[in-house]
């Protein structure tokens, strides 16, 4: 089976989030830093409260105010953060490989994809994850990284997941 897709920075920027999102270790972080900054907030409040003889409730309603903010807006501007870092990363260098044209052979063997600077192979058993959303299937080579596949450009989509899994299962 041989497909041709183009890949786009917005295509590497969506799965850098779809990781980030559906990994383990990045709904850890966003976890760890959406809920441990509203709970120091608070400490704030009351570690201000004791040392300058204030009512607690006067400390507490403004830090409140900002963990609630916090812990309702943390997760857009965390999210909005990864992206724009994998865009400067993605300006700091060529992308030939990653953004661009690429022509994917899949065979029994495993995976071929040529692109404009060269070509990488896979045998099958090297594919560790098959995941999917609304817009791109990712076959992931590593715990990080995957041959990003936009369904825009595949005419047999169904034709196409079935012959991963066939050949994921062998």
């Amino acid at each position: 089976m041989r497909i041709t897709y183009h890949l786009t920075e917005e295509d590497y920027l969506h799965f850098n989030l779809f990781h980030l999102k559906n990994s383990k270790a990045g709904r850890h972080a966003l976890a760890i830093q959406r809920y441990l900054t509203p709970i120091m907030f608070i400490a704030i409040a009351f570690l201000f409260s004791s040392i300058n003889d204030i009512p607690i409730l006067f400390m507490l309603i403004p830090f409140a105010i900002m963990a609630i903010i916090w812990f309702l807006f943390y997760p857009k501007y965390f999210y909005h953060t990864v992206k724009k870092n994998a865009k400067k990363m993605l300006k700091e260098g060529k992308n030939d490989g990653i953004v661009g044209k690429h022509e994917m052979t899949l065979s029994e063997e495993g995976i071929s994809d040529h692109h404009s600077t060269g070509e990488t192979k896979v045998n099958w058993s090297g594919i560790q994850e098959f995941k999917e959303d609304s817009d791109y299937i990712y076959l992931y080579n590593s715990s990080v990284s995957s041959y990003i596949i936009p369904k825009r450009d595949l005419e047999e989509q169904e034709e196409f997941k079935a012959f991963i899994d066939e050949n994921m299962t062998k």
